[in-house]
């Protein structure tokens, strides 16, 4: 008989059962077998490839509870870390029978967007699944009286200072609205017909070319002194003789930002409101002060504390638009452009009401303004997604076409029911202005290769922390040359900065770069982490709009981040890295080049940046800045060779206010001299510890300059 406090045999063993049965009763219950059981079932019917609207709307739901479970576990103040990480581990195991589900068919990857819009199936399959799981659902609401047309407004707007500013500043600067209400459509003959389904239509099965012809240009100059290309031209010319909306939907790389901004110019457009995606908002700011460069521009950053509220030509993000809508739908704009705007195509997201609201109001109040839609996706492609931007544009609204294209409707003398009704009403549509150039269609305006530069901020915490790096070591620096100039024992001295020294200390800095923490190599790396999604961004965006590209970096992290973006948007890509052996090297290569599905090779440039021949492609996105000319030149002929039937175009990203801008421009110089070379000139050619040491010489002087 045992002694009292000691188990008897078998005691611990009928414990650690009864233990391991409480946890097994524990995970069988609450939402995650709820979640496990319905992914499960997802999974099965898309391997079958049955992926119907029931199948879909279920995905929805489990990923939206999964994000919901996932939060509530995070800030759960009273679970403990062991509960928590379990709950986690269980619920990435849900996560990634969704993704291994979504990028079996990538379709439903739409489903997880932010902006996803849930039917009415959908929230009540997200009730049934929550009481299911012993959870109580958020009450419903009631139904509206009646329906409303425009959404409640947001949480939080805001107006900027310096709006206020100009509001108060100038009575002349307040804005016109004198102008007279649009006209009314007015259907006679075609009253009663439904006829946005047959408009949209016409564009797939009439054969013409889909680009409103434009008059010649008399002059290639613009008026700053910049040359345009013909092609661009042309669509300047337009807007001066008087046409005022546009869907430009030229590829890239054929400069619309340009064409915008002088377009805007040409039919005195201002004050000009420009709408864009992130990644691409400094270069807008940069690209005015290159065309258009006696017009101030301003761009919006968080709550545009940071603004110029007097700017004619203001820069706003999709991702922060939401807070500025008021303000700016009372400054008076009298243009508005929308780059990348297939981006509003799903007129129930926040972003797409955002720019259809401040189109609305412009054009009520502007008369005829000029609106613009920049995108390089083909128009043939979903067409149902671009009623949003015909609407933007004012060519029809939500249920019939608008006066303009009505009136030209009606001059044709046909009705839906005829059979050349689609042609004729495609070429009306068209004639409205939609403008689509291939590079293949201008291939004698642009040259053969060109690098573009596409700036870009690196915001928030991670941006700070590089800007504070640069200042150490520029401080660095400035210390080690006032030790110098303290210590040197010649005696002579010298009347402002003395350059050889700041030659001497930049090339002892290069030297000591393995003895310093951060360097200009580390911060070089630094930088380039923190460009690489939103290069990895462009590169998405570039092959939505024109297919294969391929993305070059210098470092695995970026490369690596860069993959993981592609995946995460369901983007195929193949990766091309110095550690592969050569069957798997060459099976991606094949890939990209032979599989239409694989549309972004990501590429070492250290180890891709020769011997490969990936013509197949025609754009190139430079990731990281490499450290010579010869080196980026290398890459880019990698596309630009033999065999290759279209102009080529390099994207190189660059962090702005940083020294990468600092490094570009000292790659270009070495480019110019490396042609001067070729051409005979005696100029010595430098390698890359020239621009490393250049680098260095330019942070040193401009910090020796700032303190004088």
């Amino acid at each position: 008989m045992a002694r009292r406090g000691q188990r008897q045999p078998g005691a611990a063993t009928r414990t650690g059962s009864r233990s391991r049965r409480r946890v097994r009763d524990a995970d069988a219950q609450g939402l995650i077998p709820v979640l496990a059981k319905a992914v499960r079932e997802v999974e099965a019917a898309v391997e079958r490839g049955t992926a119907q609207p029931s199948v879909r709307t279920k995905f929805q739901v489990v990923a939206l509870l999964v994000r919901e479970e996932r939060t509530r576990v995070n800030a759960d103040p009273g679970a403990t870390d062991a509960y928590r990480a379990e709950q986690l581990r269980r619920l990435d195991g849900v996560a990634t029978i969704l993704a291994k589900t979504a990028a079996r068919d990538t379709s439903l990857l739409a489903l997880l967007a932010e902006d996803a819009v849930m039917s009415e199936a959908a929230v009540a399959l997200k009730r049934e699944m929550m009481l299911a799981a012993g959870l109580e659902p958020p009450a419903e609401k009631p139904a509206p009286a009646e329906p409303t047309e425009a959404p409640a407004a947001p949480a939080r707007r805001v107006v900027p200072q310096s709006v206020v500013s100009r509001q108060l500043a100038n009575p002349f600067l307040a804005p016109d609205f004198s102008a007279a209400a649009p006209r009314e459509p007015r259907a006679r003959r075609l009253a009663g017909w439904e006829l946005i389904g047959p408009l949209l239509r016409s564009f797939e099965h009439a054969a013409a070319s889909a680009s409103k012809t434009l008059p010649a240009p008399t002059s290639l100059l613009a008026p700053g002194g910049r040359e345009l290309m013909p092609h661009q031209a042309r669509l300047v010319a337009a807007a001066a003789a008087g046409h005022r909306t546009f869907l430009l939907a030229d590829e890239p790389g054929l400069g619309k930002t340009a064409q915008a901004l002088l377009a805007a110019q040409a039919a005195n457009a201002y004050p000009l409101l420009v709408v864009v995606p992130n990644v691409v908002k400094t270069n807008w700011a940069r690209e005015a002060g290159l065309w258009t460069p006696h017009k101030k521009a301003t761009v919006i950053h968080g709550d545009g504390d940071t603004i110029d509220g007097f700017a004619d030509i203001v820069v706003v993000n999709y991702e922060v638009l939401d807070r500025h809508v008021g303000w700016l739908g009372d400054l008076g704009f009298r243009g508005m452009v929308v780059d990348e705007a297939h981006f509003i195509k799903n007129k129930k997201s926040q972003r797409s009401r955002n720019v259809l609201q401040l189109s609305e109001r412009i054009r009520t109040r502007a008369g005829r303004p000029l609106l613009m839609a920049l995108t390089g996706t083909p128009l043939i492609n979903d067409i149902e997604d671009f009623t949003a931007i015909w609407q933007f544009l004012g060519w029809i609204d939500e249920k019939s076409p608008g006066a303009e294209l009505m009136e030209a409707l009606e001059e044709t003398g046909l009705t839906p029911a005829d059979p050349g009704f689609a042609a004729a009403a495609r070429a009306r549509v068209i004639d409205l202005g939609i403008v689509r150039r291939r590079k293949v269609d201008v291939a004698a305006d642009i040259p053969a290769r060109r690098v573009a530069d596409l700036p870009v901020e690196l915001d928030g915490a991670v941006g700070r922390s590089i800007r504070d790096a640069e200042r150490e070591l520029a401080d660095r620096l400035v210390a080690r040359y006032d030790s110098a100039i303290a210590t040197r024992s010649s005696g002579s001295e010298v009347d402002g900065i003395d350059h050889d020294l700041v030659r001497r200390v930049a090339g002892w800095e290069r030297a000591d770069t393995a003895k310093s923490a951060e360097n200009v190599f580390s911060l070089v790396r630094r930088i380039g982490k923190a460009k690489a999604g939103l290069a990895a961004d462009y590169a998405a965006q570039l092959a939505h709009n024109v297919g294969k590209v391929v993305f070059f970096a210098r470092h695995i992290e970026v490369m690596d981040v860069a993959e993981q973006t592609f995946a995460e948007r369901g983007i195929r890509y193949c990766s091309i890295r110095g550690d592969q052996s050569s069957t798997a090297r060459q099976k991606n290569i094949d890939a990209f080049v032979n599989d239409a599905g694989v549309a972004i090779a990501v590429c070492s440039l250290l180890t891709a940046g020769v011997g490969l021949n990936l013509q197949v492609a025609s754009n190139v996105v430079l990731a990281e800045l490499s450290w010579t000319n010869a080196e980026q030149t290398q890459a880019i002929d990698r596309v630009h060779r033999i065999g290759q039937e279209e102009p080529v175009t390099a994207w190189r990203i660059i962090a702005a206010q940083t020294i990468d801008t600092r490094i570009a421009d000292l790659i270009d110089a070495k480019a110019g001299l490396a042609a001067m070379a070729l051409d005979g000139s005696d100029e010595e050619v430098g390698a890359s510890a020239d621009v490393q040491l250049e680098a260095l010489v330019e942070l040193l002087t401009n910090a020796l300059a700032a303190r004088a």
